[in-house]
């Protein structure tokens, strides 16, 4: 079990670990109580769920960057306790507007809104922080069994939720998320800030261009972001595909989004836990876990009852976590600690500022189409645009691999001559 857990023996991260853990447990009871709070108010309309979510999402296509850019400027365990505040107190308000009768679908819109602003600068904080924690060879490690804590969050996060819905309402969820942040904020003030590794940098040099000038002259860089934004953006929509297969194509209740929920965090815990293992992570498996996710998810859409969806869903978790881990630590391991908040800043962007784009897009179709559209639509699509993306990259490397590495090097050391900090 050591070689699973290792970092988990490093005082600052088991802190880290621990408070992610129940957030992230709140987090997710959260986004089942907003789904469920826009089809309740919508009457059903897949297409406000869309909206809903495009909102929650639209500011890490707008800020992430900057977001990023900060995390390599100040100090991150400082901006992660700013912005982990800011979300406890949203989530508070937003309880206190349920629980008073007032809340609206467009009450809704303004608080996701206002909640991916703050998220859009918390997640590549959040991501570029692991490597302050742990050394290098750890690093996928440490990657991983936060995905492991995320999707264990996703397990009981949901289930919670479905039941707390049924019981006492949605109000109560919001604000037991918004205590949850206490837990996470005392960890990270309790953190040994001298056994923290801050890059080098030089406060006020650090420059947005400089991140993207640096992912510019990298071609697998830019491979693994092109496929992050195709998933991101038409594959990773379960918030709302899920939410729409329950209520309207079986004709179930908040018990049953739970259900879906659950079933494909318990295939993404595990997916976490065997990607725990790995020391390695060649660009070829990321490839493959992209095409075979989209596989996946189209036979998801073409299940025909409730249980065989169940029965599917833990293996689309276990391939969609492998291929979101696979992607991250690829890009925290080949990118220099000076420049990594900014290159999360990039991924964070593609990972997640497509929703916008995407989620409107998959609830109009299912919508229009019915409800096994979402899935289907967006697994299709990805699968065609990930063999694309990768044939465009394996044609540009018909050059022989020596001269491939003396053109990537050349660009690379051009690159840190002009930008590298001190």
């Amino acid at each position: 079990m050591r070689p699973t857990f290792r970092s988990l023996w490093v005082r600052n991260y088991r802190l880290y670990f621990s408070g992610q853990m129940l957030s992230n447990t709140g987090t997710w009871m959260q986004r089942v109580a907003q789904d469920w709070l826009v089809l309740t108010l919508s009457g059903g309309s897949g297409a406000a769920l869309g909206i809903t979510t495009g909102l929650q999402f639209l500011p890490y296509l707008l800020f992430s960057m900057w977001g990023g850019t900060l995390a390599d400027r100040i100090s991150r365990r400082r901006l992660l306790i700013i912005t982990q505040t800011l979300m406890g107190m949203l989530a508070l308000a937003l309880g206190a507007v349920t629980l008073a009768g007032q809340a609206t679908v467009g009450v809704v819109y303004l608080f996701a809104f206002a909640l991916g602003l703050v998220s859009a600068v918390d997640n590549p904080s959040r991501q570029a922080f692991v490597g302050e924690m742990v050394t290098k060879p750890d690093l996928p490690n440490a990657v991983a069994l936060n995905s492991a804590s995320f999707n264990l969050g996703r397990i009981l996060g949901p289930a919670l939720a479905g039941v707390m819905i049924a019981i006492i309402g949605t109000g109560w969820v919001f604000v037991l998320n918004g205590l949850s942040f206490g837990v996470t904020i005392a960890a990270l003030c309790a953190m040994r800030a001298a056994e923290l590794v801050p890059p080098a940098r030089r406060e006020g040099s650090v420059r947005l261009a400089q991140g993207l000038r640096y992912v510019r002259y990298r071609p697998d860089l830019i491979l693994i972001l092109v496929l992050v934004g195709v998933v991101g953006t038409l594959g990773f929509n379960f918030q709302l595909t899920l939410a729409l297969m329950a209520r309207e194509q079986f004709g179930l209740g908040a018990e049953a989004f739970g259900t879906l929920s659950t079933a494909m965090a318990v295939g993404s815990l595990g997916g976490s836990l065997l990607a725990a293992r790995r020391v390695t992570v060649p660009v070829q498996l990321v490839v493959a876990a992209a095409v075979l996710f989209a596989i996946l998810e189209v036979l998801a859409g073409l299940a025909p009852t409730f249980l065989i969806m169940v029965l599917v869903l833990p293996a689309v978790g276990v391939v969609a976590l492998t291929f979101s881990n696979t992607a991250q630590s690829y890009l925290q391991l080949r990118s220099e600690a000076w420049v990594r908040g900014r290159v999360m800043g990039v991924f964070t962007l593609v990972f997640f500022g497509g929703t916008p784009i995407g989620a409107p897009l998959v609830g109009w179709i299912a919508d229009q189409f019915g409800p096994r559209w979402g899935l289907l639509g967006g697994g299709l699509s990805t699968l065609v645009l990930t063999v694309i993306a990768a044939l465009v990259y394996l044609r540009r490397q018909q050059p022989t691999p020596l001269s491939l590495r003396e053109t990537v090097g050349r660009a690379a050391t051009r690159t840190v001559r002009h930008t590298r900090p001190g």
